[in-house]
């Protein structure tokens, strides 16, 4: 005879269970005894499959077991067919015995909901549960509160909180460390401090909430302040409190001081923590400590692979970061999306084309082009990259667009000065999905960059009155920019002064860069005071004024500037160029003699300046604005850094190829005139990426129609 399996002797029990049941009196079958019940309990939860549990469920149903009447049972089932996958069985059980008023059994749903992601069920499960007049308790807010976290649904959490006050129930430990990661995920952090230190009693969760709050909102010194204040007060922290001030640290003295703390409460360096410490170094410019981590952990999984090329990304060092990728793959690591965007990061600083196109045939022969992230990911790497064909193609075979996949698509029109096509692309969106805020930054810079003052002006105002999008500071900094652009500084002046905010340091600075093209004094002086008063520390602002002064033949005011930035301990950015050469990357500074062909370079330079003299190229002697000799600033300008990298490129570049240089400041404007004409005489086409948009050089014009 054939060996009884595991599900048959559970059903052979649940028979003989029943069996005994019904012959007892009607009174006793309703209310099984202790026996009987742990015995139905333990049927149920040895049900390993969706089968096997639907059979001991129809089991109990053929043989008169009274399920609608017993909720103990009831809730015992609801809960083991979520555990095996099935919300809709467990919500059609839940749903026909939902008339009673059973606080545990709707406790037991709203926690199915949210333990499956399936927020907004949980929300409506509660405002139902409200309208019953059942009371909901101290297990009920917990699960409601991360729901309204997840969804940073910020009213809906208001008004729970509200019914915790009216329960009573505010002075609960676990409710008040679910209020307090409620706010910080919703980004409220002075209701979540508000709320932390009105709890009657703490506990380590309720640090790690407060200090998670802090590191999820970028309030990095306030979460050092607080995990000093828990060391004060004696209270040991645990992996995920450092782990959030871990995320909270930018110096290297703070780092050293988090390691040693763990290393004193005795806490392991786990591999999570290790991952965490290379961002944490990294982030620090440690880059040499962030390294030591990675190669001290034995067996790295994914996270830590991918936290440090994280890392790598985040310190811009894009070519050890691809580096590492391609031991990955050597190591046959299986990688995932996350992995991806930070490759994707690394490449879209790099600017290679070449590289962009090698990561996304690997995501597409590991079958990730179809999730929605990734191939948003892709489109901006290939915006980044100078390539609008490429990154439309991926858009267009995209099979599912979000607001941010089209937002991402028309920046890159925008970023190109292709302003036109962004509108056209805006128009094809607004068809199908609302623009947000993100969408409106995208569309007003792509306005702003190709001189489209009158389309501008109609998406401004079309933000609140058609979509009910309120106008952000980095709204009125990118109309203020395409006024200050088009030449209407006084037009861009008073739009300032009628902002209904007060105007922050993007707005004023948008107005001083607008003064420099323009070469406005007086404009501009107003304009650095104000960003100066809210931006202090920000050197690019000084340079401008003290350029525009220069410009303007004020040597005097010029000096003083430079003299304060000194003074303040302000150091200018120091401008340079990279170009990728066969996979390899090469930077030049303005007047660079570290490069291995730098006397072949600057032979060749010579001689391409001088043909394109001969095509009328004239130096313009105001990007020199060094108190030196007319003859000396000349021969300032020709060894600028887009200059040298261009001469490289052209050495070191098959015939005919497209030359892509990235700058990391805005490009020069001799620089940009000359390279119309080397672009002109060279038959190149030439690709430069500022740092803010793209010109493209093609036959002695460039794409952005001297319009930058």
């Amino acid at each position: 005879m054939q060996k009884p399996t595991k599900f048959r002797r559970l059903w052979y029990q649940t028979r003989l269970l029943f069996s005994a049941s019904s012959a007892q009196p009607q009174s006793q079958f309703f209310h099984p005894s202790i026996l009987d019940a742990n015995a139905c309990i333990s049927s149920i939860k040895q049900c390993q499959t969706l089968k096997s549990l639907k059979t001991l469920h129809a089991c109990m149903l053929r043989s008169h077991f009274h399920l609608q009447l017993d909720l103990f049972f009831i809730t015992n089932l609801i809960s083991q067919y979520a555990s095996l996958g099935s919300i809709t069985n467990a919500y059609s059980l839940f749903s026909s015995v939902s008339h009673f008023a059973d606080l545990f059994l709707w406790n037991v749903m709203i926690r199915i909901f949210v333990d499956n992601l399936q927020f907004d069920r949980s929300l409506q499960l509660y405002t139902q549960m409200r309208e019953l007049a059942i009371q909901p308790d101290n297990y009920t807010f917990p699960f409601v509160l991360k729901a309204c976290g997840c969804l940073g649904h910020i009213e809906f959490g208001v008004k729970v909180h509200k019914h915790i006050l009216d329960s009573g129930y505010q002075s609960d430990v676990f409710v008040g460390n679910s209020l307090v990661a409620m706010y910080g995920k919703c980004g409220r952090v002075d209701i979540c401090r508000q709320v932390f230190d009105g709890m009657p009693e703490r506990n380590v969760v309720t640090w790690s909430s407060m200090t998670g709050a802090y590191a999820q909102n970028g309030c990095h010194e306030e979460g050092l302040l607080l995990f000093k204040q828990m060391l004060n007060e004696g209270i040991r922290p645990n992996r995920v409190v450092i782990l959030n001030v871990m995320a909270c640290v930018c110096r290297e003295s703070e780092a050293d001081d988090v390691c040693r703390v763990v290393v004193g409460n005795g806490l392991d360096l786990d591999q999570s923590l290790q991952n965490a410490a290379m961002l944490m170094y990294a982030r620090c410019g440690r880059m040499n400590m962030a390294r030591r981590f990675f190669d001290g952990i034995l067996d790295k999984d994914l996270v830590s692979w991918t936290s440090m090329i994280e890392a790598y990304a985040q310190a811009d060092l894009s070519l050890e970061a691809l580096e590492l990728f391609t031991q990955m793959i050597l190591q046959q690591i299986i990688l995932d999306s996350i992995t991806f965007l930070s490759v994707i990061r690394a490449c879209s600083s790099l600017a290679s084309l070449q590289q962009a196109r090698v990561v996304h045939g690997i995501i597409i022969r590991g079958c990730f082009e179809n999730q929605l992230a990734l191939a948003t990911a892709v489109v901006d790497l290939y915006v980044k990259c100078g390539s609008l064909v490429y990154a439309r193609k991926v858009f267009d075979r995209m099979k599912v667009k979000n607001v941010i996949s089209w937002s991402t698509m028309i920046s890159g029109y925008g970023m190109h000065g292709h302003g036109r096509e962004a509108l056209y692309l805006f128009d094809q969106m607004k068809a199908s999905i609302k623009p947000d805020h993100i969408t409106f930054v995208s569309i007003l810079s792509a306005c702003s960059h190709a001189g489209l003052i009158d389309e501008g002006w109609e998406c401004f105002s079309s933000m609140l009155r058609d979509f009910g999008v309120t106008p952000r500071p980095e709204h009125y900094a990118c109309m203020v920019d395409m006024l200050g652009r088009a030449g209407k500084l006084i037009e861009a002046k008073e739009f300032i002064e009628r902002m209904p905010v007060r105007p922050n340091a993007g707005v004023w600075g948008a107005l001083l860069g607008a003064c420099r093209i323009h070469s406005s004094v007086e404009l501009a002086e107003m304009a650095a005071k104000a960003v100066f008063d809210l931006d202090a520390e920000n050197p690019g602002r000084y340079v401008i004024l003290s350029n525009i002064y220069a410009s303007s033949g004020k040597r005097t005011e010029a000096d003083r500037i430079r003299a304060l930035m000194k003074r303040m301990g302000i150091r200018k950015i120091t401008g340079h160029t990279v170009i990728e050469i066969k996979n390899k990357a090469y930077t030049f500074v303005a007047g660079d003699t570290s490069q291995p062909q730098t006397d072949l370079i600057y032979s060749e330079l010579a001689k391409l300046m001088d043909r394109i003299r001969r095509e009328g190229y004239i130096p313009d002697l105001n990007f020199a604005l060094h108190d030196v000799e007319e003859e000396t600033k000349e021969e300032m300008l020709y060894v600028h850094s887009e200059k040298l990298a261009i001469v490289f490129g052209l050495l070191n570049s098959g015939a005919g190829s497209v030359i892509r240089i990235k700058k990391n400041l805005r490009v020069c404007g001799d620089c940009h005139t000359a390279t119309k004409f080397i672009s002109k005489v060279t038959g190149r086409e030439i690709i430069v990426r500022d740092a803010h948009r793209f010109h493209h050089f093609k036959d002695g014009t460039c794409s952005c129609r001297d319009y930058w």
